[in-house]
């Protein structure tokens, strides 16, 4: 039996969650079709998801027929909650796009459009509300052929002689096969559509079941497992708590099988220092394997390559990171573009900060940062409907009554030309320099870093330069020291001594430092003034 995980992407009010209802009752998953409107829907496990109308946190659902297991991935529609939504991609083995007939390609389909394709993924197309008023079949794959691609192709219908013609022109393996026997093999379409040189297309309205169960059958003859080897693997892209407290890490098993009471590593970025060993990897044991489909869940003993479970047990795990064979995830395109300040009120700011950090082992995007000079708390978000929704989820799961301040726009910065900054210190007549030498890199090549000590010539007891740099620099430092009074562990292209006094030494007051706030964290700001 096959198994598949693919998630369902769309504009938002397009008729995402509808689809996925309709697609478990046509497989009889649900002896009920549930209507987001009515606040019964499958997939809308969440009070403030059934209440809202809209889909908040991606949330798994598992579709069985003869042939093939779906994991099928609900993500939210909602552009503010798009991060979410860009995390999931990397587990996906395909994509369902659900476009409104009545609304046509939005301004979020096109990001989703152009998501996809940064990730890779194959991807299906739904059209969905096709029953709606003044909806034309022909404008809309007009439509979808100029904005996405050549290879949308209706597949609603029996596949005939003109669209089997279509299919050809995406590849000449196709065409040369069409040529001589004026049809193209079902491997060589699986094919196409795994190379994203395909992309099938189906008409339908989800919420009437039209074109409901031409979608699973094509679905489920054209979707090709991807093929998995021995070595474990998985790819981490959700981090939750259950109604117990209980921290959940939501991943892929992307190789070989994953076991209850496993022992899983990882690189350590971020968290308690405690739990990193010395090979600088976090150690932890996995205690709970559960498989989740909507609200309910099984505890199982081991699950194989291409599941999607939550694991208990795990608490240096962070969204995008790789276990096993696994590489981590690079940064994601989707960023925030607003900041604001919590206005705490009567609540204990120390306990604000502490529910604030639980939400960011979340969504890692939101930022939050304690500023001790101004004792705030501000934090990073997608937009106003975001905001209300951390707003009642620091009511609901902490019971903080909280407020923000207006949000303002959130400004990338970076350095014109290259600048050093110096600092020293004379600890009981030893003397030490270091150097941070930050330079601009073309705009979108992110940071690099680079250490120019020569290790050969540094005395042990000579500490590695500290190294901070804004998006778009290079920062690189070099460590001095004064011994016989001699400067010392120059590298090659470094300044002598008096081209180093000569230049102007920026106090301790100027360098970056991480000072702790007021829940024992490190926060972002400068060290205080000597």
């Amino acid at each position: 039996m096959k198994r598949i995980v693919a998630g369902i992407l769309a504009h938002v009010d397009a008729g995402k969650t509808t689809l996925s209802e309709a697609l478990l009752y046509a497989t009889g998953q649900v002896r009920k079709l549930g209507r987001v409107d009515h606040g019964d829907a499958f997939l809308d496990t969440d009070a403030m998801e059934r209440q809202r109308g809209i889909t908040i946190f991606t949330e798994p659902a598992v579709i069985a027929t003869p042939d093939l297991t779906i994991t099928l991935l609900d993500t939210p529609g909602h552009v503010d909650f798009s991060a979410e939504t860009e995390r999931t991609l990397a587990v996906l083995d395909y994509a369902i796009l659900v476009i409104s007939g009545a609304d046509g390609i939005q301004g979020h389909t096109e990001t989703l459009w152009r998501l996809l394709n940064r990730y890779q993924v194959p991807t299906f197309v739904f059209v969905n509300k096709m029953d709606s008023p003044g909806v034309d079949k022909t404008q809309l794959l007009a439509q979808l052929k100029k904005r996405f691609s050549d290879g949308c192709v209706d597949f609603t219908e029996p596949i005939d002689g003109e669209r089997m013609e279509e299919i050809a022109m995406q590849n000449e393996t196709a065409m040369d096969a069409y040529l001589d026997t004026e049809t193209v093999p079902d491997e060589t379409i699986r094919a196409m559509i795994a190379r994203r040189e395909l992309f099938p297309c189906y008409f339908g309205s989800a919420l009437k079941m039209d074109g409901i169960e031409q979608f699973v059958a094509g679905f489920e003859r054209f979707a090709q497992e991807p093929q998995y080897n021995g070595e474990f693997g998985a790819r981490i892209y959700k981090v939750s708590h259950d109604a117990q407290g209980n921290r959940l890490t939501w991943l892929k098993v992307t190789g070989g099988e994953l076991k209850a009471k496993m022992m899983l590593s990882g690189t350590a970025h971020a968290g308690d220092a405690d739990a990193v060993a010395e090979d600088g990897q976090w150690h932890e044991k996995a205690d709970q394997v559960r498989v989740y489909s909507g609200a309910k869940s099984t505890t199982v003993d081991t699950v194989p390559a291409g599941t999607i479970c939550a694991v208990t047990g795990l608490t240096q795990t962070f969204p995008g990171e790789g276990l096993g064979m696994e590489r981590d995830a690079g940064s994601p395109v989707l960023q925030p573009v607003l900041t604001y300040t919590l206005e705490p009120g009567e609540c204990d700011i120390h306990k604000c900060l502490v529910a604030l950090r639980e939400l960011e082992d979340e969504d890692p995007l939101l930022h939050v940062v304690w500023q001790s000079r101004l004792e705030e708390v501000h934090l990073q978000l997608m937009g106003a409907v975001q905001l209300e929704i951390i707003q009642q989820i620091m009511h609901d799961r902490f019971g903080l009554d909280v407020t923000f301040g207006p949000g303002s726009i959130l400004y990338k910065e970076t350095i014109a030309a290259p600048v050093e900054g110096i600092g020293h210190f004379e600890p009981l007549r030893h003397y030490a320099e270091t150097h941070v030498l930050l330079e601009p890199l073309p705009q979108g090549a992110g940071m690099a870093y680079a250490n120019r000590v020569q290790r050969g010539r540094a005395r042990p007891q000579l500490a590695a330069p500290h190294h901070a740099a804004f998006p778009g620099t290079r920062a690189s430092g070099r460590a001095h020291r004064l011994a016989d009074h001699r400067y010392e562990n120059h590298a090659a292209d470094g300044p002598c001594a008096s081209e180093a006094h000569g230049r102007r030494r920026f106090p301790p007051s100027h360098l970056p430092c991480d000072t702790p706030g007021p829940d024992g964290s490190e926060e972002e700001g400068r060290c205080p003034s000597a």
